[in-house]
């Protein structure tokens, strides 16, 4: 298998808006006592401030583990306390430049509001280093990742007019983080030429194609109007409509070698999807045990308390 599957991810531009929080790590933790950054940065990627794109951080402490300061803290650190601004609290024009060098990752959890509890995974960008910078780069590639792919499977869609999302390829499959997990994902493809190509390998779960892909990241929303006729007239009224998105926009010449050393075995990826389906029980047991404990929490008598146990499932 290759020592290093590609996964990154290059978000530059304007700080948009955050949710980061500076939070103390538990008695049960690690490391108790530790300061850390969890949340979320969100960089206007464009000019006009129109894509936004969000980058997760899940643990950021203020040193690495090799003892040094972690220059990614202190950025995030004045984020938080206002130092650097943000576009929608300070305006564009006082808004800090950054570059994030990132890679894809997956939020997943099983739905309890929908029935038969169905897993939803969600693309994101995961960590990386923040850098502040003063210039950005063209805008064109402000916003943009390469992977390694296993595909497995192409689809073509057809052009939604209401959602303003236009014919496209859905191109699944897996790709791989920095434990080389496997994490598997969808991506589109919108120009015709590499349409017709990515229809054209023929690519299934028995014949799989192993190549590397690049993209950009689109995060727009924008406001469509809706008009219904009442009993006595008609109403108008103005609807968001967010459209996210990885569209890939080159792949490789020649695609990887197959269930090859050199590359991945088909044996290999198998024993990774084994590996999944332990990781997704234990998402399940423990969301499970939190969903329980909250139930005893209200059913317990009043003055009574029920202890967390460390399984709790902490959203």
């Amino acid at each position: 298998m290759k020592k290093t599957m590609i996964n990154n991810t290059h978000i530059e531009g304007y700080v948009y808006e955050h949710k980061l929080e500076l939070k103390t790590s538990g008695a049960n933790s690690k490391h108790p006592g530790t300061e850390f950054i969890n949340g979320t940065l969100s960089i206007a990627t464009d000019d006009d401030c129109l894509n936004v794109i969000s980058v997760h951080y899940t643990y950021v402490t203020a040193v690495t583990n090799s003892g040094k300061p972690n220059a990614t803290f202190n950025i995030l650190k004045a984020i938080i306390d206002e130092k650097i601004g943000t576009v929608m609290k300070h305006g564009k024009e006082n808004a800090g430049k950054v570059r994030i060098d990132s890679a894809i990752d997956l939020n997943e959890w099983y739905d309890s509001r929908t029935p038969g509890n169905p897993l939803v995974s969600n693309k994101r960008n995961e960590g990386g280093f923040v850098h502040q910078v003063s210039d950005l780069c063209n805008p064109e590639n402000r916003s943009t990742f390469e992977t390694d792919m296993i595909i497995t499977n192409v689809k073509r869609v057809e052009a939604n007019e209401e959602r303003q999302t236009p014919e496209k390829v859905i191109v699944k499959g897996y790709v791989f983080n920095f434990r080389n997990d496997v994490l598997p994902v969808d991506f589109s493809v919108t120009f015709p030429p590499a349409m017709d190509y990515f229809e054209g390998l023929d690519a299934s779960e028995k014949t799989p194609v192993f190549t590397k892909v690049r993209g950009v990241q689109v995060s727009q929303t924008s406001i469509r109007t809706v008009e219904e006729t009442g009993a006595w007239g008609t109403s108008v009224k103005q609807v968001p409509t967010s459209y996210r998105d990885f569209v890939i926009t080159w792949a490789q010449n020649e695609p990887y070698a197959w269930d090859d050393e050199s590359t991945i075995l088909a044996s290999e990826l198998s024993e990774k999807l084994a590996k999944r389906e332990l990781y997704l029980a234990d998402i399940k047991k423990r969301q499970d045990e939190y969903q329980a404990s909250k139930g005893a929490a209200v059913a317990a008598p009043a003055g009574s308390t029920v202890p967390k146990k460390s399984s709790d499932y902490n959203f």
